[in-house]
């Protein structure tokens, strides 16, 4: 399928969900990730859901990255310009939505893709080559080339691979691991 047949299939399937569904799926694959040898790096990545789009809630695997005293990055997104800036997560930090209800910290202290060892990434859908498709903006494919080679890409999906993204180009940056309810999925 194409990345936009993908993004309409899965946009349904993610509205079919229930708050319950969500939840569910959210703390089981935060477990999956326990299993993942990540868990020795310093700066994580992580995103914020927006509930509204019904995401992974990383509410869980927030928890975990705290509970292991590892340094939580969070960003926020410049519509005009297409790039993130990475924040580093503290007690002071303020959240607020922006108008496209992304929760995004107000400020803080900035931190460069090159310090970012482990990102975990928002998708609608991945295959088994472990290509993505987001909702289209490229935030991700910009911010993941200006990291690290050595950088760990992980997809979160509620939902199972396909079997092919037949429109990736070469632009498009692909997963290390994709992490579902039932499992994980491994690219290197």
């Amino acid at each position: 399928m194409t990345k936009t047949e993908l993004r309409k299939t899965y946009k349904a399937l993610r509205n079919d969900l229930s708050e319950n569904d969500i939840d569910d799926f959210s703390l089981a694959i935060s477990n999956q990730l326990l299993k993942l040898p990540i868990w020795e790096y310093s700066f994580y990545h992580i995103f914020l859901a927006i509930a509204e789009q019904k995401e992974v809630n990383t509410d869980y695997i927030l928890n975990i990255l705290a509970g292991k005293d590892k340094n939580i990055l969070i960003s926020k997104s410049d519509f005009k310009t297409g790039g993130m800036t990475h924040f580093l997560l503290t007690d002071n930090t303020v959240i607020k939505k922006n108008k496209y209800n992304i929760p995004e910290p107000v400020d803080g202290i900035e931190i460069t893709n090159n310090k970012i060892e482990v990102v975990f990434i928002p998708l609608l859908a991945f295959d088994k080559q472990g290509n993505r498709v987001g909702y289209g903006k490229g935030f991700y494919d910009r911010f993941l080339a200006d990291c690290n080679p050595e950088t760990i890409k992980i997809g979160l999906s509620f939902f199972e691979a396909e079997t092919e993204i037949t429109d990736v180009f070469d632009g498009d940056i692909g997963l290390d691991y994709c992490v579902t309810p039932k499992g994980v999925y491994r690219f290197m």
